[in-house]
């Protein structure tokens, strides 16, 4: 199957990108050794959540492309820092400059000087732990009706994640999320393969020992779960690009790299994966050079004779893009936004994966544009959460409607998260969950909760099929 081509050297995936100017010559990661990699943003608009108005932060974003190395020579990673908490435990950062915008904000702590010379000197990360979760009390927060979406920061304790969450994935198996890759090009700690899990229920996280073939750090991968396994699939780390599959038993928390029969497909990251009838699908990406529009699938009925093989759709393609989503709603594949590295696309479409069938939704607005957003389905809905719209990050939530399939916006109260993208969400306990993700210049450690409440659960329809044709 073949689809248009284009570089992807103006993907914003951790990096600057200039609206105005997005040609190969202004990326950082160009053959062009004086190319600029300072490019900046307008200044954005102001953004609300709920009642109450608050204004974006301008971006700075740095560019990075599916695949070529920065210029940006900096690799210094900055130190959280940690404050006393009221609740009389600690309460740490979770904002964390970017090791790859080369610049983080100073801080006049001696632990936090003393933590960044001795990360400088050490291999090994110095885990934080915190003992008592810090309880989310924020007087300025306005009251909210009972049955309406709520933001709070989620009081969580443990051994808090050591690294950059951004462009990881995050699988919920029962009650425990696991959390895999998401590294930076420039992390002080090359050797960041572990894997964190958070406890829904507790909001404890724990640092999990893995045994086996262990894969190698990356980002910009997908994981997907099959008979309390995780299936992983390509990503990569700096111009590094990977076609290999690993699987984490999460029972024996043992890694194994499984012989695969028949041809495979091109290295990538960005790309999307579902689980449908013993088969894990595969949808675009990039290589880094291009972005794809291919469909693969790869048999996991059994694990001992895993098989690839490339999909022949019918009906007319999507452009070629990455930093998309995918959902199975029934035998559909829904896929929402993504970029080919010059446009950011508003279309949504739907694969059918019984007849291997594309067929493009039509929508009653063009203005939402998203990438490297996340999107969980809750009942007959998909709520599309932050990502990047061309200017800024978002920290918005839109529901999009699979029985009229049309964007349903709705009023969301408390705090929202910071404007980001490359997090992830996971709906558990009538909730959603988000973690981490990066804003263009920070990456984040942090948890929010959106309490669903009766807004999200009473609009819904209970029994629905997608009806492309109504």
């Amino acid at each position: 199957m073949s689809g248009l081509t284009r570089s992807l050297s103006d993907v914003p995936e951790e990096g600057r990108f200039t609206p105005t100017s997005p040609h190969p010559e202004d990326s950082p990661y160009s053959n062009n050794p004086a190319a600029s990699s300072t490019a900046t943003l307008g200044q954005p608009p102001t953004s609300t959540a709920g009642s109450s108005s608050r204004t974006t932060k301008t971006r700075s974003p740095s560019i990075r492309t599916l695949g070529r190395q920065s210029t940006d020579a900096s690799g210094t990673t900055g130190a959280s820092s940690v404050s006393g908490s009221g609740s009389g435990g600690t309460s740490i950062s979770s904002k964390r400059p970017s090791s790859g915008t080369g610049s983080g904000s100073s801080s006049k702590d001696p632990r936090r000087k003393a933590a960044a010379a001795g990360s400088s000197q050490s291999s090994q990360p110095v885990r934080r732990i915190q003992s008592i979760p810090s309880l989310p009390h924020d007087k300025q927060v306005e009251p909210a009706p009972s049955t309406a979406m709520y933001w709070s920061r989620a009081p969580v304790y443990g051994t808090i994640p050591q690294r950059t969450m951004r462009a990881h994935t995050t699988t919920l198996v029962d009650t425990t999320a696991w959390f895999f890759g998401g590294n930076d090009d420039k992390e002080i700690v090359k050797d960041m393969k572990d894997v964190y899990c958070f406890d829904i229920e507790t909001m404890q996280w724990t640092q999990r020992e893995t045994t086996g073939e262990i894969p190698p750090p990356c980002r910009a991968h997908t994981a997907t779960l099959v008979d309390r396994k995780l299936i992983v699939f390509g990503g990569g780390q700096g111009v590094t690009y990977y076609d290999k599959v690993y699987v984490l038993d999460t029972t024996s928390r043992n890694w194994t790299r499984p012989a695969i029969t028949g041809p495979v497909p091109a290295c990538r990251r960005a790309h999307s994966a579902v689980h449908y009838q013993g088969k894990v699908w595969i949808f675009g990406g990039g290589t880094g050079m291009t972005a794809l529009s291919d469909v693969w699938t790869l048999d996991v009925s059994s694990f001992t004779s895993m098989k690839w093989e490339e999909v022949k759709t019918t009906g007319r393609t999507p452009n070629c893009r990455g930093y998309h989503s995918a959902n199975l709603v029934g035998n559909m594949m829904i896929v929402v936004g993504g970029s080919d590295g010059k446009d950011f696309f508003t279309d949504v479409w739907c694969l059918d994966l019984d007849k291997r069938a594309w067929s493009q939704v039509q929508l009653g607005t063009t203005k939402y544009k998203r990438i490297a957003h996340s999107a969980t389905q809750i009942g007959s809905f998909l709520y599309i959460t932050g990502g990047f719209n061309g200017e800024e990050y978002c920290s918005d939530v839109l529901p999009f409607n699979l029985v009229s399939l049309q964007y349903e916006p709705r009023v969301t109260y408390g705090k929202p998260p910071s404007g980001r993208g490359y997090h992830s969400t996971i709906l558990a306990d009538s909730r959603l969950f988000l973690f981490g993700g990066y804003d263009g210049s920070m990456a984040y450690d942090d948890v929010y909760i959106l309490d669903l409440a009766a807004g999200a659960y009473l609009p819904q329809v209970t029994s629905f099929n997608i009806d492309l044709n109504a």
